[in-house]
């Protein structure tokens, strides 16, 4: 059995989630944004809670196509709001939706997605050389510059931490641990 970080030990889904997905770099754009929301909606839950709900957010929001999400009204919110199956949180439904409206607006300005966050990175991951899951900062100097350039293109719950959380999830940042079989597996 392969060791790995011990966050992922404590529920089977967490450690499908992390030996498949956590930490691997995602170059997608959409798929990034959509990973971002999520990171957003997980504010002040467990990660475990957004796990669970990901396919109902996925449904409520029409695949995280931002197209469709920058078009939502008040009825699209108030339909959300009423949607038990994810986190009904006005502030982070509006979020999601002006979080779209600010990605299209980067790409109508010719800036993509996906190369504005890795060329930040250096196109490349960040590797951590961590012992213990303890050990691990929940922002970076990396985070809080991302969060910084999301913030003047328009996005909402977009700080530092959450921001250094999504970059640990879509591989941008390594933070598995130094004995985890995940360790620097991506680093090239």
């Amino acid at each position: 059995m392969p060791v790995r970080c011990a966050w992922a030990e404590t529920d089977p889904l967490l450690r499908t989630y992390h030996d498949e997905e956590w930490g691997r770099p995602e170059r997608d754009s959409r798929a990034l944004w959509e990973k971002l929301i999520l990171d957003g909606f997980q504010a002040g839950l467990s990660w475990i809670t957004i796990l669970r709900k990901r396919e109902a957010f996925r449904a409520a929001f029409e695949g995280f196509d931002p197209e469709r999400v920058a078009a939502y009204g008040e009825h699209d919110v108030a339909r959300l709001l009423a949607d038990p199956g994810i986190i009904r949180s006005r502030a982070k439904i509006e979020a999601t939706v002006g979080n779209a409206r600010a990605y299209l607006a980067m790409q109508e300005a010719g800036e993509d997605f996906s190369a504005f966050v890795w060329g930040m990175a250096g196109n490349r991951p960040v590797v951590g050389d961590w012992g213990s899951w303890k050990e691990i900062p929940t922002k970076s100097p990396l985070s809080e510059e991302m969060s910084k350039a999301l913030k003047a293109r328009g996005f909402k719950f977009a700080g530092p931490v959450i921001v250094y959380a999504w970059l640990q999830a879509v591989g941008v940042i390594d933070d598995h641990t130094r004995d985890c079989f995940r360790h620097a597996a991506e680093a090239v």
